[in-house]
Formats: structure tokens, C-alpha cells, sequence
């Protein structure tokens, strides 16, 4: 399954999430796979019962993809242009989730999310305030923009 949905939150949502992305405070390194090397940065997203971002992408889920477990991880994915992310999965059973918080995008800027599907790479574009939902045991990367910071939002259900 590869579920994609445009305009996921409003456009005052979607804005005060890319700040959130901007403002918060990031740690080297997530390793895709065991005895891969770290790439990219990460923030994890926790709830703290303020209606945080936490909170809005749990309900949200919720509501759109009629998952009603809690996720078990939600973080900020931070790659810096050039970066080279590997091929991984997210586990063998559930969803994962990203969300594009990025307020402008265009073709040249590269940047897609791509799968490994019966030895063919598919490419999911990064359109601003995009949800992309899908299983957890698909063989996936990110890719950088081409010279900007790329953030993406993932939220993981077992």
C-alpha cells in the first residue's frame, strides 16, 4: 500500500508546522539500516498534551487512515543538500507516515521519497503539505533537495 494525500492540513496548519520543524532542536544521525552509517539529523516529536504537533498528526491519522493505535516513534527527518541516505525498511509489520512540511517545492529541487517495488524505483514528489502513508516493510530512501534542507515528519505504528 502507498497512499498519498495532498493538502493534508490547512494552509495555517501546514504553516505553523514548518516552523515547528525550524525551530526545533536536532541531534546527528539516524542509521536506516543495522551497521549502516548515520545520515541526516532528527528531532523527536513527543506529546506533552498541549495539542502538539504529536497530538495533530495521532488524530489526524486517525481520522484519514482508520489507524487507531499510538504510534511508537514520531520524529523530524533533517537532510542537509548531497546527502545520501540508503535503502531501508521500517520494520516488517505496520505503517509509516510522512508528512512534507516544506512550503515550496519544484521539480528541479529533487527530493522524492522512492521505493523499491518489484525491481523498479517509484518516486513519491515532496509537494508541500503532502501525507504519503505506507507499509512499513517497503523497501524505501529518501533523497536530498538539490540545495535546500529537507524536512520530513515521519510517524511510525508497529
Amino acid at each position: 500500500m502507498i497512499d498519498v494525500i495532498d493538502d493534508f492540513f490547512e494552509e495555517s496548519v501546514h504553516q505553523r508546522l514548518y516552523n515547528f520543524c525550524l525551530r526545533a532542536s536536532y541531534r546527528y544521525g539516524e542509521c536506516d539500516a543495522y551497521g549502516l552509517p548515520p545520515v541526516g539529523m532528527v528531532s523527536d516529536i513527543l506529546p506533552n498534551g498541549h495539542k502538539s504537533p504529536y497530538d495533530l498528526f495521532e488524530e489526524s491519522i486517525e481520522r484519514e487512515f482508520n489507524i487507531c493505535d499510538l504510534p511508537y516513534r514520531m520524529y523530524i527527518n533533517l537532510f542537509a543538500p548531497n546527502e545520501q541516505p540508503f535503502w531501508h525498511s521500517d520494520g516488517q509489520t505496520g505503517y509509516t507516515f510522512l508528512y512534507y512540511p516544506n512550503l515550496e517545492w519544484n521539480e528541479n529541487d529533487l527530493g522524492e521519497t522512492q521505493f523499491l517495488i518489484d525491481g523498479e524505483i517509484k518516486g513519491i514528489l515532496p509537494k508541500p503539505n503532502r501525507m504519503l502513508g505506507f507499509d512499513a516493510d517497503l523497501l524505501h530512501r529518501a533523497t536530498t533537495f538539490r540545495d535546500k534542507h529537507r524536512f520530513t515528519i515521519a510517524i511510525k505504528y508497529s
